[in-house]
Protein backbone atom coordinates (compact mmCIF):
# COMPACT_ATOMS: atom_id res chain seq x y z
CA UNK A 1 0.00 0.00 0.00
CA UNK A 2 1.29 3.22 -0.74
CA UNK A 3 1.75 5.40 2.16
CA UNK A 4 -0.76 8.30 3.42
CA UNK A 5 1.61 11.22 4.21
CA UNK A 6 1.13 13.58 7.36
CA UNK A 7 3.79 16.09 6.13
CA UNK A 8 2.96 18.94 3.61
CA UNK A 9 4.47 19.19 0.32
CA UNK A 10 5.73 22.67 -0.06
CA UNK A 11 7.71 21.68 2.86
CA UNK A 12 8.65 18.15 1.84
CA UNK A 13 10.20 20.39 -1.58
CA UNK A 14 7.21 19.29 -4.22
CA UNK A 15 5.53 21.30 -6.46
CA UNK A 16 2.52 21.24 -9.00
CA UNK A 17 4.04 21.52 -11.97
CA UNK A 18 2.48 23.50 -14.81
CA UNK A 19 -0.24 21.86 -17.31
CA UNK A 20 3.12 22.22 -20.35
CA UNK A 21 5.64 20.21 -18.30
CA UNK A 22 6.57 17.08 -19.05
CA UNK A 23 4.20 13.98 -18.35
CA UNK A 24 4.33 10.21 -17.51
CA UNK A 25 0.66 9.82 -18.67
CA UNK A 26 -2.51 11.00 -18.77
CA UNK A 27 -5.44 8.93 -17.06
CA UNK A 28 -9.07 9.07 -18.05
CA UNK A 29 -12.61 7.42 -16.77
CA UNK A 30 -14.80 5.82 -19.36
CA UNK A 31 -18.25 7.56 -19.70
CA UNK A 32 -21.26 5.58 -19.16
CA UNK A 33 -24.22 6.77 -17.23
CA UNK A 34 -27.35 7.68 -19.20
CA UNK A 35 -28.68 10.37 -16.92
CA UNK A 36 -25.88 12.44 -18.16
CA UNK A 37 -23.88 11.01 -21.71
CA UNK A 38 -27.36 10.70 -23.88
CA UNK A 39 -28.00 7.45 -26.23
CA UNK A 40 -26.50 5.55 -23.87
CA UNK A 41 -23.30 7.58 -23.65
CA UNK A 42 -22.38 5.87 -27.20
CA UNK A 43 -21.58 9.43 -28.89
CA UNK A 44 -19.75 10.08 -25.70
CA UNK A 45 -17.90 6.90 -25.80
CA UNK A 46 -17.24 7.50 -29.69
CA UNK A 47 -15.35 11.03 -28.77
CA UNK A 48 -13.38 9.53 -25.88
CA UNK A 49 -12.05 7.25 -28.36
CA UNK A 50 -11.19 10.01 -30.50
CA UNK A 51 -9.32 12.19 -27.60
CA UNK A 52 -7.47 8.98 -25.88
CA UNK A 53 -6.24 8.13 -29.18
CA UNK A 54 -4.71 11.77 -29.84
CA UNK A 55 -3.06 12.01 -26.45
CA UNK A 56 -2.00 8.72 -26.79
CA UNK A 57 0.58 9.65 -29.74
CA UNK A 58 2.24 11.57 -27.05
CA UNK A 59 2.28 9.84 -24.03
CA UNK A 60 0.91 6.28 -22.44
CA UNK A 61 -2.62 6.70 -21.45
CA UNK A 62 -4.80 4.71 -19.17
CA UNK A 63 -8.60 4.48 -19.50
CA UNK A 64 -10.40 3.30 -16.44
CA UNK A 65 -13.78 1.92 -16.76
CA UNK A 66 -16.31 0.01 -14.77
CA UNK A 67 -16.93 -3.72 -14.57
CA UNK A 68 -20.19 -3.55 -17.20
CA UNK A 69 -18.03 -1.54 -19.36
CA UNK A 70 -14.64 -2.70 -19.25
CA UNK A 71 -14.91 -4.86 -22.00
CA UNK A 72 -16.59 -2.66 -24.63
CA UNK A 73 -13.42 0.07 -23.52
CA UNK A 74 -11.23 -2.18 -24.41
CA UNK A 75 -12.81 -3.53 -27.87
CA UNK A 76 -13.06 0.41 -28.64
CA UNK A 77 -9.79 1.93 -27.03
CA UNK A 78 -6.71 1.26 -29.23
CA UNK A 79 -4.52 -1.57 -28.01
CA UNK A 80 -1.85 0.15 -26.83
CA UNK A 81 -3.87 2.03 -24.30
CA UNK A 82 -4.07 0.86 -20.92
CA UNK A 83 -7.49 0.06 -19.75
CA UNK A 84 -8.00 -0.68 -15.94
CA UNK A 85 -11.01 -1.96 -14.05
CA UNK A 86 -12.50 0.84 -11.38
CA UNK A 87 -15.98 1.56 -10.09
CA UNK A 88 -16.90 5.22 -10.67
CA UNK A 89 -19.59 7.51 -10.32
CA UNK A 90 -18.77 9.52 -13.08
CA UNK A 91 -15.39 10.42 -15.95
CA UNK A 92 -14.45 13.90 -14.84
CA UNK A 93 -10.92 12.32 -14.11
CA UNK A 94 -9.18 16.03 -14.24
CA UNK A 95 -10.93 16.82 -10.97
CA UNK A 96 -11.08 13.28 -9.12
CA UNK A 97 -7.66 12.30 -10.07
CA UNK A 98 -4.77 13.40 -7.86
CA UNK A 99 -2.75 16.69 -8.36
CA UNK A 100 0.58 14.93 -9.23
CA UNK A 101 3.70 16.82 -7.89
CA UNK A 102 7.09 16.08 -7.98
CA UNK A 103 10.65 17.06 -6.33
CA UNK A 104 12.89 18.43 -8.83
CA UNK A 105 15.92 17.54 -6.67
CA UNK A 106 14.88 13.52 -5.24
CA UNK A 107 13.20 13.09 -8.56
CA UNK A 108 10.04 11.58 -6.26
CA UNK A 109 6.67 11.99 -7.50
CA UNK A 110 3.77 12.39 -4.84
CA UNK A 111 -0.19 13.24 -5.73
CA UNK A 112 -2.32 15.31 -3.34
CA UNK A 113 -6.09 13.91 -3.05
CA UNK A 114 -8.61 16.85 -2.52
CA UNK A 115 -11.81 16.32 -0.73
CA UNK A 116 -14.83 15.69 -3.94
CA UNK A 117 -18.61 16.54 -4.00
CA UNK A 118 -19.31 16.10 -7.13
CA UNK A 119 -19.10 20.15 -7.63
CA UNK A 120 -21.24 21.64 -4.53
CA UNK A 121 -22.74 18.14 -2.77
CA UNK A 122 -26.29 18.92 -1.98
CA UNK A 123 -25.77 22.53 -2.52
CA UNK A 124 -26.02 22.85 -6.41
CA UNK A 125 -24.10 19.71 -6.75
CA UNK A 126 -24.13 17.92 -10.24
CA UNK A 127 -24.74 14.39 -9.32
CA UNK A 128 -25.20 12.12 -7.05
CA UNK A 129 -23.57 9.69 -5.27
CA UNK A 130 -20.15 10.93 -5.66
CA UNK A 131 -18.42 8.22 -2.57
CA UNK A 132 -16.65 6.46 -5.84
CA UNK A 133 -15.52 9.19 -7.66
CA UNK A 134 -13.81 10.35 -3.99
CA UNK A 135 -11.80 6.78 -4.42
CA UNK A 136 -10.26 7.57 -7.47
CA UNK A 137 -7.32 9.97 -6.31
CA UNK A 138 -6.45 7.59 -3.86
CA UNK A 139 -6.82 4.18 -6.29
CA UNK A 140 -4.73 5.93 -8.77
CA UNK A 141 -1.89 6.74 -6.38
CA UNK A 142 -2.39 3.11 -5.29
CA UNK A 143 -1.74 1.54 -8.85
CA UNK A 144 1.16 3.26 -9.46
CA UNK A 145 2.44 3.15 -6.02
CA UNK A 146 2.67 6.67 -5.10
CA UNK A 147 2.38 8.39 -1.41
CA UNK A 148 -0.25 10.55 -1.03
CA UNK A 149 -1.08 14.19 0.75
CA UNK A 150 -4.68 14.25 2.00
CA UNK A 151 -5.86 18.36 1.66
CA UNK A 152 -8.83 19.03 3.72
CA UNK A 153 -9.75 21.44 0.96
CA UNK A 154 -12.88 20.87 -1.13
CA UNK A 155 -11.08 21.61 -4.72
CA UNK A 156 -10.86 20.19 -8.65
CA UNK A 157 -8.12 20.26 -10.57
CA UNK A 158 -10.22 21.95 -13.32
CA UNK A 159 -10.41 24.78 -10.76
CA UNK A 160 -6.33 25.26 -10.42
CA UNK A 161 -3.59 26.15 -12.64
CA UNK A 162 0.22 26.64 -12.21
CA UNK A 163 2.76 27.90 -13.86
CA UNK A 164 5.20 25.32 -12.15
CA UNK A 165 7.08 28.34 -10.43
CA UNK A 166 4.94 29.27 -7.64
CA UNK A 167 2.02 30.70 -8.86
CA UNK A 168 -1.19 29.15 -9.00
CA UNK A 169 -4.56 31.06 -11.13
CA UNK A 170 -7.70 30.07 -9.68
CA UNK A 171 -11.50 31.76 -9.08
CA UNK A 172 -13.15 32.99 -5.96
CA UNK A 173 -16.23 31.50 -7.56
CA UNK A 174 -15.19 27.95 -7.56
CA UNK A 175 -12.88 27.69 -4.23
CA UNK A 176 -14.26 29.96 -1.94
CA UNK A 177 -18.01 29.21 -3.04
CA UNK A 178 -20.30 28.38 0.02
CA UNK A 179 -20.09 25.03 -1.42
CA UNK A 180 -16.69 24.17 -1.44
CA UNK A 181 -14.76 26.34 1.29
CA UNK A 182 -16.50 29.46 1.72
CA UNK A 183 -16.66 28.94 5.23
CA UNK A 184 -12.84 29.11 5.26
CA UNK A 185 -12.09 32.44 4.12
CA UNK A 186 -10.06 33.25 1.23
CA UNK A 187 -6.57 33.58 3.24
CA UNK A 188 -7.15 30.33 4.89
CA UNK A 189 -7.59 28.83 1.56
CA UNK A 190 -4.75 30.58 -0.03
CA UNK A 191 -2.39 29.08 2.58
CA UNK A 192 -3.58 25.69 2.28
CA UNK A 193 -3.08 25.91 -1.69
CA UNK A 194 0.56 26.58 -1.27
CA UNK A 195 0.98 24.04 1.55
CA UNK A 196 -0.32 21.34 -0.85
CA UNK A 197 0.79 22.51 -4.19
CA UNK A 198 4.26 24.07 -3.17
CA UNK A 199 3.56 27.64 -4.35
CA UNK A 200 3.83 30.76 -2.95
CA UNK A 201 1.41 32.78 -4.47
CA UNK A 202 -2.40 32.45 -5.54
CA UNK A 203 -3.68 34.89 -8.20
CA UNK A 204 -7.38 35.32 -8.11
CA UNK A 205 -10.18 35.81 -10.66
CA UNK A 206 -13.39 36.84 -8.90
CA UNK A 207 -15.39 34.51 -11.33
CA UNK A 208 -14.72 31.93 -14.05
CA UNK A 209 -17.72 31.76 -17.33
CA UNK A 210 -20.92 31.65 -17.24
CA UNK A 211 -23.33 28.30 -17.53
CA UNK A 212 -20.39 26.60 -16.08
CA UNK A 213 -21.81 23.87 -14.23
CA UNK A 214 -18.75 23.49 -11.80
CA UNK A 215 -18.85 27.07 -10.39
CA UNK A 216 -16.63 29.33 -12.63
CA UNK A 217 -13.51 26.22 -13.18
CA UNK A 218 -10.67 28.50 -14.41
CA UNK A 219 -10.20 26.30 -17.09
CA UNK A 220 -12.67 27.47 -19.62
CA UNK A 221 -10.94 30.74 -18.59
CA UNK A 222 -7.49 30.96 -18.85
CA UNK A 223 -4.28 28.90 -18.83
CA UNK A 224 -0.43 28.92 -18.20
CA UNK A 225 1.47 28.71 -21.54
CA UNK A 226 4.03 28.71 -19.76
CA UNK A 227 5.87 30.62 -16.96
CA UNK A 228 5.20 34.66 -17.10
CA UNK A 229 2.76 33.59 -20.24
CA UNK A 230 -1.08 33.07 -19.75
CA UNK A 231 -3.50 32.07 -22.69
CA UNK A 232 -7.48 33.30 -22.01
CA UNK A 233 -10.78 33.14 -23.49
CA UNK A 234 -11.77 36.33 -25.53
CA UNK A 235 -14.50 38.07 -26.95
CA UNK A 236 -14.51 41.42 -28.65
CA UNK A 237 -18.34 41.63 -28.75
CA UNK A 238 -20.53 43.46 -26.40
CA UNK A 239 -23.21 40.94 -26.93
CA UNK A 240 -21.36 37.77 -25.74
CA UNK A 241 -22.39 36.54 -22.37
CA UNK A 242 -19.34 36.30 -21.13
CA UNK A 243 -17.94 39.94 -22.51
CA UNK A 244 -17.78 41.26 -19.03
CA UNK A 245 -16.55 38.01 -17.56
CA UNK A 246 -13.59 38.17 -19.78
CA UNK A 247 -13.04 42.30 -19.23
CA UNK A 248 -12.84 41.60 -15.86
CA UNK A 249 -10.27 38.81 -16.22
CA UNK A 250 -7.80 40.58 -18.19
CA UNK A 251 -7.46 43.74 -16.90
CA UNK A 252 -6.76 41.68 -13.67
CA UNK A 253 -3.91 39.19 -15.08
CA UNK A 254 -2.53 42.08 -17.18
CA UNK A 255 -1.97 43.89 -14.35
CA UNK A 256 -0.63 41.18 -11.95
CA UNK A 257 2.68 39.66 -11.26
CA UNK A 258 3.61 36.05 -10.53
CA UNK A 259 5.37 34.60 -7.59
CA UNK A 260 8.54 35.60 -9.23
CA UNK A 261 7.67 39.15 -10.12
CA UNK A 262 6.96 38.65 -13.38
CA UNK A 263 4.36 40.54 -15.13
CA UNK A 264 2.35 38.15 -17.19
CA UNK A 265 1.92 38.06 -20.71
CA UNK A 266 -1.63 37.83 -21.84
CA UNK A 267 -2.90 35.91 -25.28
CA UNK A 268 -6.29 36.08 -26.24
CA UNK A 269 -8.28 33.15 -28.02
CA UNK A 270 -11.30 33.85 -29.52
CA UNK A 271 -14.58 31.99 -28.34
CA UNK A 272 -16.82 30.12 -29.71
CA UNK A 273 -20.60 31.45 -30.64
CA UNK A 274 -22.85 30.10 -27.61
CA UNK A 275 -24.44 27.24 -27.81
CA UNK A 276 -27.70 25.57 -26.54
CA UNK A 277 -29.43 21.82 -25.76
CA UNK A 278 -31.04 21.15 -28.48
CA UNK A 279 -34.35 19.37 -27.99
CA UNK A 280 -32.83 15.79 -29.36
CA UNK A 281 -30.16 15.87 -27.18
CA UNK A 282 -32.26 16.19 -24.66
CA UNK A 283 -34.25 13.23 -25.45
CA UNK A 284 -31.71 11.04 -25.61
CA UNK A 285 -31.03 11.57 -21.43
CA UNK A 286 -32.49 8.85 -18.99
CA UNK A 287 -34.23 11.37 -16.26
CA UNK A 288 -34.39 10.72 -12.42
CA UNK A 289 -32.85 12.81 -9.26
CA UNK A 290 -29.44 11.78 -9.23
CA UNK A 291 -27.93 14.15 -11.87
CA UNK A 292 -28.70 17.53 -12.59
CA UNK A 293 -31.58 18.13 -15.37
CA UNK A 294 -30.64 19.31 -18.54
CA UNK A 295 -33.81 20.12 -20.87
CA UNK A 296 -34.35 22.00 -24.41
CA UNK A 297 -32.33 25.62 -24.46
CA UNK A 298 -30.20 25.21 -21.70
CA UNK A 299 -26.78 27.68 -22.55
CA UNK A 300 -23.74 25.60 -22.66
CA UNK A 301 -20.17 26.52 -21.82
CA UNK A 302 -18.03 26.24 -24.74
CA UNK A 303 -14.47 26.77 -24.40
CA UNK A 304 -11.21 26.51 -26.26
CA UNK A 305 -9.23 27.32 -23.43
CA UNK A 306 -10.52 23.39 -22.58
CA UNK A 307 -7.80 21.82 -24.09
CA UNK A 308 -5.15 19.56 -22.98
CA UNK A 309 -1.51 19.43 -23.60
CA UNK A 310 0.71 16.31 -23.89
CA UNK A 311 4.08 15.72 -24.80
CA UNK A 312 4.08 16.63 -28.44
CA UNK A 313 0.38 17.15 -29.23
CA UNK A 314 -1.77 19.69 -27.83
CA UNK A 315 -5.84 18.10 -27.83
CA UNK A 316 -8.00 21.08 -28.87
CA UNK A 317 -12.06 21.20 -28.95
CA UNK A 318 -14.23 21.65 -32.12
CA UNK A 319 -17.04 22.82 -32.19
CA UNK A 320 -18.27 23.65 -35.86
CA UNK A 321 -17.54 27.13 -35.49
CA UNK A 322 -15.99 29.85 -37.49
CA UNK A 323 -13.30 30.17 -34.70
CA UNK A 324 -12.32 26.91 -34.75
CA UNK A 325 -9.09 27.10 -37.05
CA UNK A 326 -8.44 30.67 -35.37
CA UNK A 327 -8.02 28.98 -32.13
CA UNK A 328 -5.98 26.08 -33.45
CA UNK A 329 -3.61 28.70 -35.30
CA UNK A 330 -3.26 30.32 -32.03
CA UNK A 331 -2.06 27.31 -29.93
CA UNK A 332 0.01 26.03 -32.91
CA UNK A 333 1.99 29.67 -32.40
CA UNK A 334 1.92 28.84 -28.51
CA UNK A 335 2.99 25.97 -28.59
CA UNK A 336 5.54 25.87 -31.47
CA UNK A 337 6.87 22.55 -30.30
CA UNK A 338 3.71 20.65 -30.21
CA UNK A 339 1.30 19.35 -33.23
CA UNK A 340 -2.33 20.83 -32.65
CA UNK A 341 -4.98 18.47 -33.11
CA UNK A 342 -8.61 19.24 -33.22
CA UNK A 343 -11.07 16.82 -32.09
CA UNK A 344 -14.52 17.52 -33.92
CA UNK A 345 -17.69 16.85 -32.03
CA UNK A 346 -16.89 17.76 -28.46
CA UNK A 347 -19.99 19.14 -27.94
CA UNK A 348 -20.86 15.48 -26.84
CA UNK A 349 -18.69 16.21 -23.69
CA UNK A 350 -19.99 19.59 -23.31
CA UNK A 351 -23.47 18.42 -22.83
CA UNK A 352 -22.19 16.41 -20.12
CA UNK A 353 -20.88 19.81 -18.45
CA UNK A 354 -16.92 19.63 -19.56
CA UNK A 355 -14.55 19.29 -22.10
CA UNK A 356 -11.16 17.69 -23.24
CA UNK A 357 -9.07 19.26 -20.08
CA UNK A 358 -12.18 18.03 -17.75
CA UNK A 359 -11.56 14.57 -18.46
CA UNK A 360 -7.38 13.89 -18.42
CA UNK A 361 -5.80 13.73 -15.69
CA UNK A 362 -1.98 14.53 -16.35
CA UNK A 363 0.40 12.63 -14.31
CA UNK A 364 3.48 14.40 -14.34
CA UNK A 365 6.99 13.11 -14.50
CA UNK A 366 10.37 14.48 -13.42
CA UNK A 367 11.97 16.76 -16.53
CA UNK A 368 15.92 15.70 -16.69
CA UNK A 369 17.42 18.86 -17.97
Amino acid sequence: MAATLTTLPRHDGFRLPGEFETKAGCWLGWPERTDVWRNGAKPAQQVWVDIVSAIAQSEPVTVCASASQYQNARARLPVHVRVLEMTLNDSWFRDTGPAWLINDTSGEVRGVQFRFNAYGGFDGGIYFPWDKDEQIAQKILEAERAARYRCPLIAEMGGIQSDGQGTLLTTEQCLLNRNRNGHLGKEQVTELLCDYLGAEQVIWLPRGCKFDETDGHIDDLACFVRPGVVVMQWSDDPSDPQYEIYQEAYAILSNARDARGRPLAVHKLPAPAPLVWREDEAAGLDHGDAALSRVAGTQICASYINYYVGNSVVVVPEFGDVNDDAAQRILAELFPQHRVIGIPNTREILLGGGNIACITSPQYAVSRR
